[in-house]
């Protein structure tokens, strides 16, 4: 395609995009030979880097055996293998492995189990999913409900079955110290006295982001949070499914980022670095008392043509391997508390940068107008996509959203793959310096660095 060609593509924005030639490691080659670092490693999905030559390899040989083999036809190797491994590396007693293609489709599959679960114990009164706001569960319907982004669902609302809310943990925004348990024992209580006032025989289930992706920008629970959430769960009956698709893959230095601490899910979704970026894979990883009970009731009424697709599930088993042949987590945890003290430090220049925050290489910078207050910048400043664009023109991908709900507030995401070294993550500090003072420079903004 030549460069002045029309497109016949169209996504979400109109930013000019070069057209890209190759990727290798955490690089990235447009035609033009301009080279790019993968700072977001995509949307937080390259999460092993790009091309490694083991993961083709495994891909290359599953290819010449077979592409595809529909699920109630055979069962194939590949795929038994991944989920095998897969249930390893979950919590002890989940081991029943559902596959997918992305990750709003493990979402979707978490709540159809959660409610063929309550059916299967004549419960269908159980039907609401409480979630949390901000958060982002997906783009399909049934995940958009439970999402708390505002802008993405408020098009499609009468569509939906509008679902509960509960506020996210934001210990930062709302004044209150994450260190203290007692922080996460109040966000608990929030969604105890959400439960009671919706009914608790109506609660199906809770879903939350251990770590929080886009909406909340690599948001890390209070301590205390995620045992009291398990706590208050049980009392009530009500499943707890962790949203694992952007905090599972290893970047927070655990293979699911909720192994970080101490409460186990009943049922996790989970894909972005799941097939890190080689092939479109999910999955949905669940207790297996509970998928017994299910199919002991029937079939489990849900599918998907390419779920347990063996091309996605051979690439998908090669990446674990490579996460654990090169210890990429604990490389994250190393590279990811350096690039963490690095962006920490940028306050000290920009005033503007409200907070840094974030757990292994899963880290987000929030913009504001005033440290103290909290104040946003202006909406119509548009500062999360400017500076994100600035950053581009210096050849650093990050990743940029709404940190307010979607229509206010401004953060960014950085994430470079786990296979980082620290001379690329001086690399990405400089050029992420180098993008801060073009922003403050354009946008009338303080600059420590020009005094």
């Amino acid at each position: 395609m030549l460069r002045n060609d029309p497109s016949h593509l169209f996504y979400q924005t109109d930013h000019p995009r070069p057209t890209l030639d190759r990727a290798e490691g955490i690089y990235m080659w447009d035609t033009e030979g301009n080279r790019f670092i993968d700072g977001s490693s995509g949307a937080m999905v390259c999460n092993i880097g790009h091309s490694n030559p083991n993961v083709l390899a495994a891909m290359r040989a599953q290819m010449e055996k077979s592409t595809f083999g529909y699920r109630l036809h055979f069962i194939t190797e590949a795929s038994e293998r991944l989920a095998a491994k897969t249930a390893s590396l979950a919590w002890p007693g989940m081991g029943r492995v559902f596959f997918v293609s992305g990750g709003s489709e493990a979402v979707e599959s978490a709540m159809k189990l959660a409610r063929q679960v309550a059916l299967a114990r004549g419960l269908a009164s159980r039907w609401k999913v409480i979630s949390r706001a901000p958060s982002y569960h997906g783009c399909t319907l049934g995940a958009l409900a439970i999402s708390g982004y505002d802008p993405l669902a408020d098009p499609f609302r009468p569509m939906m079955q509008e679902m509960p809310k509960v506020p996210a943990p934001r210990a930062w925004l709302d004044g209150l110290d994450p260190d203290d348990p007692a922080t996460g024992a109040h966000y608990a209580a929030e969604l105890d006295a959400k439960i009671r006032a919706e009914g608790a025989d109506t609660v199906l289930a809770f879903i939350l982001e251990p770590v929080g992706g886009a909406s909340t920008g690599a948001l890390v629970p209070p301590k205390g949070y995620m045992e009291a959430v398990r706590q208050v769960c049980d009392r009530h009956g009500v499943l707890l499914i962790h949203d694992e698709v952007m905090s599972g893959g290893g970047r927070t230095g655990r293979f699911f980022g909720a192994q970080n601490w101490g409460a186990a899910p009943d049922i996790l979704a989970v894909s972005k670095g799941f097939g890190a970026g080689y092939v479109p894979l999910g999955a949905m990883v669940a207790r297996t008392d509970l998928v017994e009970e299910v199919l002991s009731k029937g079939p489990f009424m849900h599918g998907f043509t390419y779920a347990g697709n063996p091309l996605a599930c051979a690439a998908g088993l090669a990446v674990i391997e490579e996460i654990e042949r090169q210890d990429m987590m604990a490389n994250a945890v190393t590279m990811g508390g350096r690039l963490k003290g690095g962006m920490t430090r940028l306050m000290d220049r920009f005033p503007f940068i409200g907070d840094v925050r974030g757990i292994g290489l899963l880290l987000a910078l929030e913009l504001v107008a005033d440290r103290r207050t909290k104040e946003p910048l202006p909406p119509g400043l548009k500062a999360f996509d400017r500076l994100t664009e600035a950053a581009y023109a210096r050849g650093l991908i990050i990743y940029p959203r709404r940190s307010r709900g979607g229509y206010a507030g401004d953060h960014v995401i950085v994430a470079p793959p786990m296979i980082v070294t620290e001379d690329q993550v001086d690399d990405i500090l400089g050029r992420l310096t180098d993008a801060l003072a073009a922003f403050a420079a354009e946008a009338g903004l303080p600059d420590g660095g020009t005094r």
